[in-house]
């Protein structure tokens, strides 16, 4: 008997394409096949399937049974067809009705004693569910993921409150599953950082265009601090955008909380990282660290201590925004619009430039440190920004009540987004080279003034678009339609590290 109505999600891409179980009985000796490129997790569902059954005291036939898992050519992985192979024996078997299954998706993994366990990826299921006009029957612990999708949902804890469902004995519960979401004004408050009012200021900038940002300074003078707070001065993710984020945690394997969800995502990757780890790979491709930033902030502390090779190749995906990943089999294109945070020493021993601090290292020490960096990296760097360390009498001072918390900075931000799209359909630090003459209004002579320092501090014609990118910006924040000079005077000054390297 073939049966061609029960449906699986394979594969880990959001669009990768829905996988029809097959079951044939035939006579000879009792066993259970999969075929279809099953890897090692669901050539095991034989065993967890057949015990499932037998265990909830239903009939697992004595026939020889095949699954078939199409496409053959497309590789299986995880746990999430026990439940529908399980469904698949019930229904070629006459156990349950054909017709009674034919509008469900079915998705989970089977406990021996039949209980419905949770899988990972739900959230790209329950939304190929919803784009396919079909009910989907989900694991309880998954219920609140599956939840953000929306579409129709069954809830169900044991594989015998499926087939009770089924054969119209107790029908299952809709999914009702909602959590009240965290305000942004509970994320850490820019308030909270005393002093590097410099540093303040870029952090609005670099949000209010999403652009990419730089600090640079002496170690404990607060730059992972400033760093965290971004998040909370960006604007709250559109429903799109967060389904985008949490679709891609969720076929990852992180958590997907429905209480969190629309929060920009925070990814801090420690300085070891492989270029995978970062870009994503992998035999069976998966999303890496910039994809899992996607819509949010990628920090990178201590930026010269990764690997040079690494940070060449984030180069691309800070450009292009998404990344592509070719193996000889398959290949694999994941979104990457990510802003980019990182922090660094001024030098191996931290205290170059610090005027309380005696800096041991000599001048080719530091410029070897500095060239851990490659030009056209730090050339996708729009802000680079010195975070001096605090005085004393700062340091041991009382939080200032009149310091600006990240709700205002954040008002000022989204006004600024709001004229940006209005303007030019995009944010700022996403503008070709082409549009920033077609778009911007730039007095002349600021154009002229950024020419000259150009040529004084040799940037490239890529520093030149990102210094007029972050002026746009500047001039948005204030209000202004044009870009003056005291615009782009301010864009100039942070461009920290061409400075730093002409003083050695």
């Amino acid at each position: 008997m073939n049966l061609s109505n029960i449906f699986s999600r394979a594969g880990v891409g959001i669009e990768a394409p829905l996988v029809t179980i097959e079951t044939h009985l035939s006579n000879g000796l009792p066993a259970l096949n999969i075929v279809g490129l099953p890897e090692a997790a669901v050539r095991e569902s034989k065993d967890r399937v057949r015990s499932a059954l037998i265990n909830s005291n239903l009939e697992f036939p004595t026939r020889r049974i095949t699954i078939n898992l199409a496409p053959a050519d497309l590789p299986k992985d995880g746990c999430r067809f026990d439940l529908a192979i399980a469904l698949g024996i019930l229904t070629a078997s006459g156990q349950v009705p054909i017709k009674n299954s034919s509008e469900y998706e079915f998705v989970g993994e089977l406990a021996l004693s039949g209980e419905l366990r949770p899988i990972h990826g739900i959230l790209p299921v329950a939304l190929a569910a919803k784009r396919s006009n079909r009910i989907l029957v989900v694991p309880k612990a998954n219920a609140a993921e599956a939840a953000l999708a929306g579409g129709q949902q069954l809830v169900a804890e044991h594989l015998l409150d499926v087939v009770s469902h089924l054969i119209g004995q107790t029908p299952l519960n809709f999914n009702e599953e909602r959590e009240a979401p965290v305000e942004l004004s509970e994320l850490p408050d820019l308030s909270d950082v005393k002093g590097q009012y410099a540093a303040k200021r870029a952090l609005e900038i670099a949000a209010g265009g999403r652009h990419n940002l730089l600090f640079i300074g002496p170690p404990g003078t607060g730059k992972t601090m400033l760093a965290s707070r971004l998040p909370g001065i960006m604007p709250e993710l559109t429903d799109d955008q967060a389904v985008d984020c949490a679709s891609i945690a969720s076929i990852s394997g992180k958590s997907v909380s429905p209480a969190t969800w629309k929060h920009r995502p925070f990814r801090v990757p420690h300085h070891t990282a492989s270029a995978v780890a970062l870009i994503g790979g992998g035999s069976n491709p998966r999303p890496g660290e910039v994809s899992l930033a996607h819509n949010g902030v990628l920090f990178l502390d201590e930026l010269p201590e990764f690997d040079r090779k690494v940070l060449e190749v984030l180069r691309e995906p800070l450009e292009s925004g998404r990344v592509t990943i070719s193996r000889a089999a398959r290949q694999a294109e994941y979104p990457a619009q990510f802003q980019l945070i990182a922090a660094m020493n001024p030098c191996p021993c931290g205290h170059f430039g610090n005027s309380r601090g005696h800096c041991r290292c000599t001048p080719d020490q530091i410029r070897r440190y500095l060239l851990k960096l490659s030009g056209p990296f730090l050339d996708r760097i729009d802000l680079h920004v010195h975070v001096p360390l605090l005085t004393k009498e700062e340091f041991i001072s009382k939080p200032d009540s009149t310091a600006e918390t990240s709700e205002q900075v954040r008002s000022r931000i989204e006004r600024a987004h709001a004229l940006q799209i209005r303007r030019q359909g995009k944010l700022n630090g996403e503008l070709q080279a082409r549009q920033l003459e077609s778009e911007f209004d730039i007095a002349h002579d600021a154009r002229q003034f950024v020419l000259s320092v150009m040529e004084k501090l040799s940037l490239s014609a890529r520093a030149y678009h990102r210094i007029l990118r972050v002026a746009r910006t500047i001039a948005d924040l204030s209000g202004s339609k044009q870009v003056d000079q005291p615009h782009v005077s301010e864009a100039i000054s942070y461009r920290k590290v061409e400075r730093m390297l002409q003083q050695i």
